[in-house]
């Protein structure tokens, strides 16, 4: 059985996968976009903005990050994906205020840190204003930004580009109500002046330390919010000489808190992860997978985890063997097929149900009002 867990941040909501053990299959490290868009869909899906997966890393750090957006599409990084992992991990290792984890993404090194009420602060590095690292082919001005023009419906918008491991195009507007949004933040989206797409926001400034912004997401469309995209708003806005260095931005989910200390230095976001229900999927929406044995149901190498964690809780380590998150992947999966062939069906479907049972119960102990 393949579990899962449903996390949303500000009303951006995912799909999270642990794979940090190496025991998510092939086909699931790099889906097929149909399967992303299928569990993604919210009448015959799960539902959600994208899917997460935690996987080992590939260099230095704890775990790497890949991010699919809701077409299926690979994104490079997601600021409330990375509040939304973390929160996960830190619901799955029972960690508290103070933790801290640094995370491969395409992007780059990510570091979030779990703070005293809760909330996620994520140090985002420093934006990409080099116009081919945004990437676009707008050109830069004296401060160092990517700016120009474009007239969309007869009306002449100015917009500015920031690059925070994926593009972003800002627009500054009078009234986020009188704008046609879908149309605009589709065209955009999708405009030549960047040959990667680009996320869109459009920006209303209320003042210089409050920032409100109207959220379409490359691959999604219409969100309740972009992590990433409050801080391009925010490093565009100072630039711009139309907000101070720490705003608070206001996006149709809830607010983010934004800081940017100085130019060549990291983009601080800090805001809410919350977890709203773990699952198992339904055998048909697991990809098949051909190194499964006897008959067995699709996914089972989570079971695999699952059970190991199980036993780690218990103080019960198999023949003494490392841990199950410090093995290698080849390692991983010899016992994942050591434990196929020693375990039915009903017993994996077993311990996978027990184990997010535990986790959940887990969660509501350490904060009851979650």
């Amino acid at each position: 059985m393949l579990t899962f867990s449903k996390y949303q941040g500000l009303g951006n909501d995912f799909i999270l996968m642990e794979g940090r053990s190496g025991q998510l299959s092939a086909e699931i490290h790099t889906p097929d976009p149909g399967w992303v868009q299928r569990l993604c869909d919210r009448r015959f899906g799960i539902g959600a903005d994208g899917v997460i997966l935690a996987l080992p890393p590939q260099g230095d750090a704890e775990l790497r990050m890949r991010i699919f957006n809701a077409d299926g599409s690979e994104a490079e990084m997601c600021g409330n994906g990375i509040r939304c992992l973390a929160r996960f991990l830190a619901d799955s290792d029972g960690d508290g205020p103070g933790r801290r984890w640094s995370i491969e993404t395409p992007a780059g090194l990510i570091i979030p840190e779990l703070q005293n009420d809760g909330q996620i602060r994520v140090d985002m590095g420093a934006p990409f204003l080099d116009p081919a690292s945004v990437p676009t082919t707008l050109s830069a001005d004296a401060t160092g930004l990517p700016v120009g023009e474009l007239t969309l419906d007869g009306v002449t918008l100015a917009l500015a580009a920031v690059g925070m491991g994926n593009p972003h195009a800002v627009v500054p507007v009078d009234d986020l109500n009188a704008i046609p949004f879908e149309r605009w933040g589709a065209e955009l989206e999708c405009h030549e002046l960047f040959p990667a797409k680009t996320n869109v926001h459009f920006l209303k400034v209320h003042g210089r330390s409050q920032l409100e912004i109207r959220v379409w997401e490359r691959g999604a469309g219409p969100t309740l919010a972009c992590g990433t995209g409050a801080c391009a708003t925010l490093v565009s806005a100072v630039l711009l000489g139309l907000s101070d260095r720490q705003a608070t931005v206001e996006l149709p989910g809830g607010p983010l808190q934004i800081s940017w200390e100085k130019p060549g230095a990291s983009v601080f976001m800090t805001g809410p992860a919350v977890a709203v229900f773990d699952g198992v999927l339904n055998p048909e929406l697991v990809p098949f997978q051909s190194s499964t044995t006897d008959g067995a149901s699709d996914g089972v190498n989570a079971v695999m985890v699952e059970q190991a964690a199980t036993l780690q809780a218990a103080g019960t380590e198999p023949d003494n063997r490392q841990p199950a998150e410090d093995c290698s992947e080849e390692e991983a999966q010899s016992r994942v097929q050591e434990f196929l062939a020693s375990n039915s069906l009903d017993s994996m479907i077993n311990i996978a149900t027990e184990s997010l049972e535990q986790r959940t119960l887990s969660r509501f102990q350490r904060d009851p009002q979650s």
